[in-house]
């Protein structure tokens, strides 16, 4: 495979596919996401097997490669991601209810007052992950911070921001 038989290739494509999936798919948890990413994979490994020193490393190789990218699109991932997509059939359903309306201006409203309730840099945080879209990479760069450190301060305002509501709650 090293020097160019594509069907040397296609037999490790083969070998390692269910492997390198398994690994793809734990981090990223979305079929569609993982075929694709899968498939970088498996097109990365292909032009860089020239630089693979000894073939008998190459499942670690592979495996390695699979789990930087599966990281890496996970990182990269939109938020809108996080959300099921528009379909045809939804854009056809009926309007929400008046109670529903209320219920949504409520919880955002709910919403707004927890965020209030929070520091400063916690708001700033938050409101720049999920309001703003940004990108951890984006937010480490506005913040001044490493990306490790972004990522515990989400974690930080997300649960500071739990404790608010629930304390907003009425027993």
């Amino acid at each position: 495979a090293q020097a160019g038989d594509r069907a040397a290739f296609g037999e490790l494509v083969e070998q390692f596919h269910g492997r390198v999936y398994g690994i793809v798919m734990q981090r990223l948890r979305n079929t569609a996401e993982a075929d694709e990413v899968t498939q970088e994979v498996f097109l990365r490994a292909f032009r860089k097997l020239s630089q693979l020193n000894e073939a008998a490393a190459f499942p670690g190789w592979i495996c390695q490669i699979a789990a930087r990218l599966s990281i890496n699109r996970a990182v990269r991932r939109p938020p809108e991601l996080a959300f099921e997509p528009v379909t045809f059939d939804s854009m056809y359903d009926d309007p929400p209810s008046p109670a529903a309306e209320l219920m949504q201006l409520e919880d955002a409203e709910q919403l707004r007052f927890g965020l209030d309730r929070l520091g400063d840099l916690d708001r700033r945080t938050l409101q720049a992950f999920y309001f703003e879209g940004q990108s951890l990479k984006e937010m480490s760069v506005v913040f001044d911070s490493p990306i490790g450190t972004i990522k515990r301060r989400l974690h930080t305002a997300r649960h500071r921001l739990r404790d608010a509501m629930v304390a907003m709650q009425p027993v």
